[in-house]
């Protein structure tokens, strides 16, 4: 029996665990935790079609008004933490720690599940952020490689919020830093790269720091989680993966900041650009996708272009509903 338990974000909110045995890289028994938005008491809607939205690295769901918006929209909300993430991190563990993407899987298929359980059997829109954005193209790939594809398996859009397609920095990076990383990872997984710690995007953010959104700082950390290796070698090998083509099987709606600014201080374009990532890298990688694909430059947007200023963030809003009169023109 599905048992659902209230959810740290109060009112409407509630979670249920999903139980994934012993974690095959070793750090013991580990949990994914599905997250819904039901503040009516139910969720029969018509017609039946539901988001399920995966978070970044350093990061977990609790976007109150990302999950009000596609609720709004007629679409039932659910979010999911990944294993060693946010609500499914336990003591011990090492956070989001992954040596290969495609261990996500497990949980992405029992939550799709469950999600197309809760609404009927109806269809399911796949929202992604950074990480997220290059994990769930990947699995779609390989759903999609299965009898009746991706759109058999109740999917009928995906939207990147700043997709991690490829490595930030100097070319040397991914190039000989990559052949570094994946030696390295390869015999210590778990050894964290030396990096200064920066904390400009999340003082960009966090109420306590004068940003708009109040999170948890021990599951969204000011400086982020540490780096491992063997995590880096894992979303280089997807990265390769995605470079060479992928068949997603639904289209897809890319969404990304018009500009990249990296800073160690932060100033007032700290609020107006991606902190992150280079957005051209987004750019160039996004017809790797495979089917229709519409990407939009969101002007004056963060990283997380959900949790821009007001105005970036009703563009990137808008931008979603018109997209998604589209996809329902289309049958989805």
């Amino acid at each position: 029996m599905t048992t659902w338990a209230p959810d740290v974000l109060g009112d409407g909110y509630q979670q249920l665990t999903i139980p994934l045995g012993i974690d095959p890289d070793g750090e013991g028994e580990i949990d994914a935790t599905l997250v819904r938005y039901q503040p009516e008491g139910g969720i029969d809607r018509t017609p039946a079609r539901a988001v399920l939205y995966v978070h970044g690295f350093t990061d977990y769901f609790f976007q109150h008004h990302m999950a009000e918006h596609f609720h709004d929209q007629g679409y039932s909300f659910f979010a999911l933490d990944l294993r060693k993430c946010g609500r499914s991190l336990k003591q011990g563990q090492t956070a989001h720690f992954v040596t290969d993407l495609a261990l996500y899987d497990e949980e992405l298929g029992r939550a799709l599940a469950l999600v197309r359980e809760q609404i009927g059997g109806g269809t399911v829109l796949l929202v992604a952020h950074s990480t997220g954005g290059l994990i769930l193209p990947l699995w779609l790939d390989r759903l999609n490689k299965g009898p009746g594809g991706s759109a058999g398996a109740g999917i009928a859009g995906l939207i990147l919020n700043s997709p991690w397609f490829d490595l930030q920095g100097p070319s040397y990076l991914r190039s000989v830093g990559t052949v570094a990383v994946k030696a390295v990872g390869r015999v210590k997984d778990r050894l964290a790269l030396k990096q200064p710690p920066i904390d400009v995007y999340g003082r960009s953010l966090h109420v306590g720091t004068g940003g708009e959104w109040d999170y948890n700082l021990e599951w969204k950390p000011m400086t982020g989680f540490p780096v491992t290796f063997g995590w880096l070698r894992a979303i280089r090998h997807g990265h390769a993966k995605l470079h060479r083509g992928l068949d997603v099987g639904v289209p897809s709606l890319i969404l990304r900041s018009e500009k990249t600014h990296y800073s160690s201080r932060y100033t007032a374009k700290s609020d107006e650009a991606d902190l992150v990532l280079d957005v051209r890298q987004i750019a160039r990688w996004a017809g790797c996708l495979g089917d229709r694909t519409t990407i939009v430059p969101i002007e004056g947007a963060r990283h997380d272009v959900f949790l821009s200023t007001e105005v970036p963030r009703k563009q990137a809003f808008d931008e979603v509903d018109l997209w998604l009169n589209w996809l329902h023109g289309h049958g989805a």
